[in-house]
Order: structure tokens, then sequence, then C-alpha cells
């Protein structure tokens, strides 16, 4: 079948070991199910992928992608719920949960096989493209704000970073489910596109904001991380699910942290219980992922190059015929 996969480790340049061509079809196994592929999304999980983080170098090659929708063996429409291991299901007892990809073949394929629990219907109201941004991103952006930081409808929220798959996601959420939602970049377009998604105000990163924030949803890392705690109110929590900009902030401001007493709670995925609420949310208010552009599979290297760049707005979505 065909695939999108990782071939080589390189952290400099982690396009360099992207290839496509033909892999093996998923083989049966007890537990497990096969899932034709409709659509799969990219996600900044998939560059470090090809750089080596979560992805050992005799795990290679390895079929790359976290997210996807399709069509399961009884021809069913579904979601995956892309972490593995998580119940124990289809996996042995004593091994660690896993990210997709990280130990089993991803979703940039004709078929991806996964548990059966890690299998949801998906809700008829929901495209493919649309049901295949939702296991990685918007599952991380809605565990961040409603697991994680506890927002209230009426409570203020910092998105850093607008434009990408889990600050858009925080945005448009955060604005269906009442929230004041505030937003930086450092492109006046992403700035207005956030305000179009909902946001009350868009500004510069480092910007003064009319006032502090119960929360603040952050993916940036090293880059906003002084700007994030120095946003906070007293008691406030920042929610760090991702660091593109580095981990290593040249300020941690541990001083304010301890003396306003801020709670920092990182963040990873979401439970599949998680997901089918999310999938319900979606379902049920009309809200719907933000989709930068679509291509069919054999074009991956272009979205994977446009995500690189950081020049997208919301997510990049693969299709199969």
């Amino acid at each position: 079948m065909f695939a999108v996969y990782a071939a080589r480790i390189d952290r400099d340049e982690p396009l360099n070991g992207l290839e496509s061509g033909e892999r093996p079809a998923p083989e049966s196994r007890p537990g497990w199910s096969t899932v034709t592929v409709k659509a799969a999304s990219l996600n900044h999980h998939d560059l470090w992928s090809l750089r080596g983080v979560g992805l050992a170098e005799d795990k290679l090659p390895m079929i790359l992608g976290c997210d996807a929708a399709g069509i399961d063996e009884d021809g069913n429409e579904v979601v995956l719920h892309s972490v593995i291991g998580e119940s124990g299901h289809g996996v042995g007892p004593k091994e660690p949960r896993s990210i997709l990809t990280e130990r089993y073949p991803g979703t940039f394929a004709e078929q991806v096989s996964v548990p059966t629990w890690n299998i949801l219907p998906k809700p008829k109201e929901l495209s493919f493209e649309e049901a295949a941004c939702l296991p990685t991103a918007w599952l991380t952006a809605y565990r961040m704000l409603f697991t994680n930081a506890g927002v209230r409808p009426g409570d203020s929220v910092l998105v850093q970073g607008a434009g990408g798959g889990v600050a858009t996601a925080a945005i448009v959420l955060g604005k269906a489910a009442g929230l004041r939602v505030f937003a930086t970049s450092r492109d006046e377009a992403k700035r207005k596109r956030a305000l179009e998604l909902g946001a009350l105000e868009a500004v510069e990163p480092g910007a003064r904001l009319p006032h502090r924030v119960d929360a603040v949803i952050e993916t940036v890392g090293a880059a906003t991380w002084s700007h994030s705690v120095k946003s906070l109110r007293p008691g406030g929590t920042l929610v760090i699910s991702g660091a593109t900009s580095g981990d290593r902030p040249s300020h941690a401001e541990l001083t304010r942290i301890f003396f306003l007493e801020l709670k920092v709670v990182g963040s990873t995925m979401g439970t599949k219980d998680e997901l089918e609420d999310l999938l319900s949310f979606c379902a049920a208010t009309g809200v719907r992922p933000v989709i930068d552009e679509v291509l069919p599979l054999d074009r991956a290297r272009e979205g994977f190059e446009r995500m690189a760049s950081g020049e997208l707005f919301g997510k990049i979505v693969l299709t199969n015929p």
C-alpha cells in the first residue's frame, strides 16, 4: 500500500528523512482492527518524529501520522484515538502508553491498524476531513481548556501562537464555551483570523493585555513563556503542551510563579472519553476544525513543508481517494 514514512532521522533537517512509496499493509492481530483511511491530518508530532523525538532509529522505517478518520472492517465511519495502550487494550500489560507512530505504524497510508478499543464512531455531522483534525491537536486543546485549566464560561484565557493547530482549536473551543479569549501572533494576518474565529483581542507576542487572565494555553514555549506567566492573575493556571520555540526560556519567572501562587500544568493529548466528548461537542454546537489546506496523500511533502515553515493557519489534511 502507498504510505508516507520516516526513512531516516535528521535532527537538523527533518524533511530529509521523509519518503513516500509502497509499504506492507497491516497484518491481522488479536484485539486490533484495520481501518481504511479516508483523511488524516498533520501535527508537529510528525516533524518531531523525523527529528528522532519519541521515535527510535530501530523502529525505522515508520509510517507517520497520528490522526485519521475512515471506514472500519464492518463498513462503519470511524475516528481513531491515537493514544495506544492507555487502557491496556491490544497491548501487553507492561507496555507504557504511546502515541501512534512512536511504536506502531501511523495513518499516512491507505490503511492503519489500531487496537479495536481505540476506534470511535464518527458523528454524521462531521466530514472525514473535519473528524481527522480532532484526535491530536483539537483533543489536546480540549483537555488543556476544560480538564487542566478548569476554566468556566465567562473566564478569560490567553492563547499563545495563533495559527498552530492546538492554538486555533483553543480559540474556537473557548469561544464556543463562553470564554473571553485573547490571542497572540507575530503575523498580522493571523491576528486578524484569530479575531474572526472569536478572540476578543489579538496582539503581538509580549504585548500587554487589557487585564490579567485566568488561564494561559501555551504551546510555543521559550519565546512566550515569560509573557504567559506575567499575563496570569494571582492563582491563575498556565497549561503547556508543547514548546515549538524551545524548552529553555531565558526567564523562568520562578519568583512570580511562587509569589502569586500560579499553577503550571503539563498536558499531553487526551483520553478516549474526552475525544468522545469533543466529537459530541462539535456535532451539537456546529463547531468545526479550522482547515488550512487539503492535499492528496501523495503530496504530503508539500504539507510538511508548509507546517515546518509556520505559514499555516489551522490544520493540513491529507486524503485518500
